[in-house]
């Protein structure tokens, strides 16, 4: 029998998923989530630990007398996004919203912990449930979680995610053995020039002219720098200079994002990048301040962990629906910490490549960071089954 067939009355875990939509927060601020977590966990007699970088916590539940340990991970914090959506559980907080899916990330661990709690599961060491805060926007929640203790307090041999993404069909696995995710990292670039009237340029220092050239310069960084066997992404987003239309600022300011998938390809980046800067600041008698900031590292998946984490989820799904050689995707994510850290593995769950519900207001998309985004619940029985499958292959009962 398939295991996700054991959560059939999969209907307690669409209640909670759907309560956690309705009630989003924000990294760092998830305190009614992080209570209901903790909450549902000591109720299934879960030992429960909170307060880890503020509102993460972690559930451990051990069984028999084996030493070995595995951690599971799932993030719970929202957007700063507006809902769109007009169902019944849509958020109840303006300009907040889980568009992501970490509200079903959360639920699927949560079934999973529900099932290993049960008696009569069969596995022999600890495992430890990690909800983790502030995933989103650069907030570093698992760096935080790591250097408060996170693996000294809650050892893990290896650590395993998973994320909701439309990579085809629904509950489909996606993953790779290497790099699946890019480092995200953004940088702004200040140009201190001195203002005047627009009519009279040649009595101040224009810092706008120096902004433009830069954005020009940085659109070919990238080849110029980076070997083309490699991938990396260099993009300008960001464009301010004067609020008037006959003023020349005294700053003008660029910025936006870069994405790797190496250390040493960003820091040639980060090098190339800096030197332009203040190379072109000096061609416009201008001075450059460069601000570049390293969110998170790229998401690197370990050998020997990815190739047990896909035979496990061949053994939830069949051979048809994982993929082990997805191309590496130029999104980031915070359990990258986690990976750099520990062994582990990092995985896409398919929510399906087209619509996967329908209200009043029509079919909404999969695509995650949208205002119409639903988390798919079809997938809560197959994710969950995948956590439990990890526990039970990794802490072998009788091994």
């Amino acid at each position: 029998m398939n295991l996700a067939d054991s959560f059939a009355d999969v209907s307690r875990f669409v209640d909670i998923r759907r309560d956690i939509h309705a009630h989003p927060e924000l990294g760092f601020e998830e305190h009614r989530t992080s209570e209901k977590v903790a909450k549902l966990l000591a109720e299934w007699g879960i030992e429960v630990h909170r307060g880890i970088a503020g509102t993460g916590l972690v559930g451990v539940l051990r069984q028999g007398t084996s030493t070995r340990s595995i951690g599971l991970r799932a993030d719970m914090d929202a957007l700063p996004l507006h809902e769109a959506n007009e169902f019944a559980h849509k958020s109840t907080h303006a300009g907040r919203m889980h568009a992501c899916g970490h509200d079903g990330h959360t639920t699927m661990l949560l079934a999973a912990a529900w099932h290993l709690a049960q008696k009569g599961s069969r596995f022999d060491g600890t495992v430890n449930f990690i909800f983790h805060p502030a995933e989103e926007m650069g907030k570093a929640g698992a760096k935080k979680m790591i250097q408060d203790g996170l693996f000294e307090r809650f050892p893990c041999d290896a650590v395993f995610a998973l994320h909701n993404f439309p990579v085809g069909e629904v509950g489909c696995f996606a993953l790779n053995e290497g790099a699946l995710m890019a480092s995200s990292n953004t940088y702004k670039v200040t140009m201190h020039g001195r203002g005047t009237h627009a009519s009279m340029p040649h009595t101040g220092i224009d810092p706008v002219a120096a902004v433009v050239a830069l954005a020009q310069a940085l659109q070919t960084l990238v080849p110029k720098t980076i070997a083309s066997t490699e991938r990396a992404l260099l993009a300008v987003t960001q464009l301010q200079g004067s609020d008037a239309p006959n003023v020349i600022p005294d700053v003008a300011t660029l910025g936006g994002t870069v994405r790797t998938f190496s250390i040493p390809a960003l820091d040639r980046i980060e090098e190339r990048l800096r030197t332009l800067a203040q190379g072109i600041a000096q061609a416009h008698e201008c001075t450059a301040e460069v601000s570049f900031v390293r969110a998170s590292p790229p998401v690197v998946n370990h050998k020997a962990e990815a190739q047990f984490a896909a035979a496990a989820m061949r053994e939830v799904v069949g051979e048809d629906m994982v993929t082990d050689d997805l191309p590496a995707v130029m999104g980031a994510e915070d359990f990258a910490h986690m990976l750099l850290a520990r062994p582990g593995c990092y995985a896409f769950l398919g929510n399906g490549d087209g619509d996967h519900r329908l209200d009043g207001h029509g079919p909404g998309p999969c695509i995650i960071h949208n205002t119409s985004f639903d988390f798919n619940d079809e997938i809560i029985p197959i994710g969950a089954s995948y956590f439990v499958k990890l526990v039970e292959r990794w802490l072998p009962a009788g091994a």
